[in-house]
């Protein structure tokens, strides 16, 4: 389906549409419609069922404003960047790297130095998508994403939109883990929104600055943590390694997680088991897997963190997109908040038998720390303590040399070392404190909801006539039925139509009632949101000496089955979770009629 067609359609019908219109607009922010809002709960909610419940994870929601401290800590203020260049013509700003990428067919170009980038706009004479005046000579400049604001009133404490939802996870690990009871491994999975000011939004929801996200952090011992990767190892995978994309004529690999862990193609066990439950998860929601693979992060774009790093990308619109991200973060989230936090983000790991170990202590005499240093004489104490667990070997002389203070006020001072009474002792031990590794699956809802739209356009013939429907997943769809009274002057059928529409309700099902316009006409507008099944309510189904019947009609096919009323729910309901419309049929018989064509009386 081309661009422009899907967001026509998700317009016109509800899907999603550009925000503030009354007001002009404003670029990369989304309104969801009835339609939009409906499927993407029905994502979340699968997306929670498989990553959290069936994982046996737990669901946090935390602040989407968070203080500047966090960001310090976690490098955003100094790393969370888009290449920028702005028209000396028009004052247009544009992302670098997107121009480059259209006029040079260069791959990723966000991982070029800036230097790079600019000389390319220069070769290739890109020009501004604006006004088209030449870019060659504009300066490419780092351009941070975050949103800032104040917390509290006047200057306030500064604050930020969070760029991600995983912060708010690894914030409350101090917390989190004793919800856990200390034991690894254990999940946090979140969904919600997150900001980033991008330069140039495109795509529909492709590209916003403001978004959903669903991420799991996974929390493990490294040494010690297995995931359990027999569940998943016969899953076929389609791969794009690292190794095919530098490769001119670089290939897929078709293969399964198993043999793709165990040959190395995948670097981590936990990244192999999370990509086999992702694609499991994404043929269940109904990404069509012959536009869909795993792309392997480029050395030049993987987060200096990251050991090894996917990407599941969908097919949009002849373009591959990024839809979810898998990282493995090793502990460089925890040890970078256990720095500039005041809290531990350590676990205590129990050994199976004690230890006994040899430690390196010192006791500095404070009586001759305390007038000599004054207010230093605690941290020159804690320097001490330090440097004994670093080099033991430092106190073999009769003086230590220690360095207090940061930056431009850091002081060296020299103490003797019979006053920092050090020694080795045989300590027991129980266990230790460590740094559990993070592995990371993230998904984009919004880009999953669009790759949805995209994937299950289609478009046939039912009885001569042209139609157009999303094919959408039972479980995924906006709707799980519509109902209708075949005829609207017929009032035993409109009262059961009602009837039969308020005790679905009831059952908890997402029901439209129609009654506007031939039937055929009324099945056209429920194809084309998707909605996949329609129920019809018509003479048979309510003369005779038998139970009351509707006709119930699946959208793809467009067969259709009489099912008594008192089954209804409970049949709808099946289908929903992965019952088949043969199985139906199997049970109650396949119904010919010309339904279709019915026109109002």
């Amino acid at each position: 389906m081309a661009g422009a067609e899907l967001v026509e359609l998700a317009k016109r019908r509800g899907f999603f549409f550009g925000a503030n219109g009354a007001y002009g607009g404003t670029a990369g922010f989304y309104t969801f419609g009835p339609q939009g809002a409906a499927l993407k709960r029905n994502l979340e909610d699968a997306w929670r069922d498989r990553f959290t419940l069936q994982e046996g994870n737990r669901e946090i929601e935390a602040p989407t404003v968070m203080p500047e401290a966090v960001f310090e800590a976690s490098g955003h203020l100094e790393g969370f960047d888009d290449l920028l260049v702005e028209c000396g013509e028009c004052g247009e700003s544009h992302r670098a790297d997107h121009l480059v990428e259209d006029a040079t067919g260069i791959e990723d170009a966000e991982a070029l130095p800036g230097e790079e980038v600019e000389e390319l706009i220069r070769e290739h004479d890109v020009a501004c998508p604006s006004c088209g005046s030449p870019l060659a000579g504009r300066d490419v400049e780092d351009f941070n994403l975050m949103f800032a604001t104040d917390i509290g009133p006047g200057d306030g404490q500064p604050g930020y939109l969070r760029p991600e939802t995983a912060q708010g996870i690894f914030v409350e690990f101090p917390r989190l883990k004793e919800y856990a009871r200390g034991s690894l491994p254990f999940g946090i999975t979140q969904i919600g929104p997150a900001y980033r000011n991008e330069i140039s939004p495109r795509g529909g929801l492709l590209r916003l600055r403001e978004f959903t996200q669903a991420e799991l952090e996974q929390f493990i011992d490294p040494e010690a943590d297995e995931p359990p990767l027999e569940r998943v190892e016969d899953v076929e995978v389609r791969l794009y390694p690292a190794t095919a994309q530098d490769e001119e004529d670089g290939e897929y690999l078709d293969t399964t997680v198993g043999e793709a862990v165990s040959e190395g193609v995948i670097g981590s066990p936990w990244v192999g088991y999370y990509l086999g439950v992702a694609q499991e998860w994404y043929e269940r929601v109904g990404v069509d897997t012959d536009r869909f693979r795993f792309r392997q992060h480029l050395a030049g774009e993987r987060a200096h963190y990251a050991a090894d790093c996917w990407d599941a990308e969908s097919e949009v619109d002849g373009d591959w997109i990024e839809i979810a991200g898998f990282a493995y973060r090793g502990d460089y989230d925890l040890s970078k908040h256990d720095a500039y936090g005041d809290d531990s983000f350590t676990v205590f790991k129990r050994y199976d038998e004690p230890k006994t170990v040899e430690r390196a202590t010192v006791d500095p005499d404070m009586s001759v720390l305390g007038p000599e240093f004054g207010g230093d004489a605690a941290a020159v104490a804690e320097a001490l303590e330090t440097l004994a667990g670093r080099d033991p070997d430092a106190f073999e002389d009769e003086t230590v040399t220690v360095e207090v203070g940061e930056g431009d006020e850091r002081e060296t001072h020299e103490i003797d070392a019979d006053v920092a009474n050090f020694s080795i002792e045989a300590v027991t031990e129980n266990g230790e404190h460590i740094t559990p590794h993070v592995v990371e699956p993230s998904f984009g809802v919004g880009r999953t909801v669009q790759t949805l739209l995209a994937h299950a356009y289609e478009t046939d013939e039912v009885d001569g006539e042209e139609r157009t429907y999303l094919s959408l997943a039972p479980e995924i769809a906006p709707r799980d039925a519509a109902v209708f009274p075949l005829v609207t002057n017929d009032e035993p059928l409109t009262d059961l139509a009602g009837r039969v529409a308020a005790d679905l309700r009831e059952a908890g099902l997402a029901v439209a009632y129609d009654d506007s316009g031939s039937i055929g006409r009324r099945y056209r507008r429920q194809d084309e949101v998707g909605t996949p099944f329609c129920v019809t309510v018509d003479r048979d189904g309510i003369e005779g000496d038998g139970p009351e019947t509707v006709t119930v009609r699946e959208r793809d096919s467009a067969a259709q089955a009489r099912v008594p009323v008192a089954d209804l729910a409970d049949e709808l309901a099946a289908l929903r979770t992965g019952g088949t419309f043969d199985d139906l049929i199997d049970r109650y018989g396949a119904v010919e009629t010309d339904v279709e064509t019915t026109t109002e009386n």
